[in-house]
């Protein structure tokens, strides 16, 4: 088996306990299980180790990114709604200054005007955003790349 030298925290913000049954038209049939499922087999393909934590708490969440300081190397994050609101969100990553690929199951600059502007963008390495439940894929590998380039 190949050591894993990667660990990457991977964060559901908001609402998206709710994937499978929450507007699936937009957001797709996966449910948030079965998209964490995804993510463990790429993963292990990528020889990572991977946290997974789901919360519809603000503070949940920026208590995660501050404890990921010196236990990951990397954020995977969908911050769902806070995208457009959290500035607390935004300056924890600032603060830790961990990459960090921030993820969207839909394409957000085709939705709502408000859904255009990113306050975690600014921070991140990159964004994906409109493939579904491949967007945390695609995430995860350009997160690996970035780290071990």
């Amino acid at each position: 088996m190949t050591q894993r030298t990667l660990s990457i925290l991977v964060l559901h913000g908001p609402n998206l306990n709710l994937l499978g049954q929450r507007e699936p038209g937009i957001y797709g049939v996966l449910s948030l299980n079965e998209i964490n499922r995804l993510l463990e087999k790429q993963a292990e393909d990528l020889a990572v180790n991977i946290d997974v934590v789901q919360s519809n708490h603000e503070g949940v969440l920026v208590d995660k990114i501050h404890s990921a300081w010196g236990e990951h190397q990397g954020i995977l994050i969908n911050p769902g709604a806070y995208t457009h609101t959290s500035i607390a969100l935004r300056d924890a990553i600032a603060g830790v200054n961990i990459p960090t690929v921030e993820v969207h199951l839909s394409n957000v600059y085709r939705r709502e005007e408000f859904r255009h502007h990113s306050f975690i963008a600014p921070v991140a390495v990159g964004q994906i955003s409109g493939f579904g439940a491949q967007s945390y894929i695609l995430g995860l590998q350009a997160l690996v790349y970035h780290l071990r380039n």
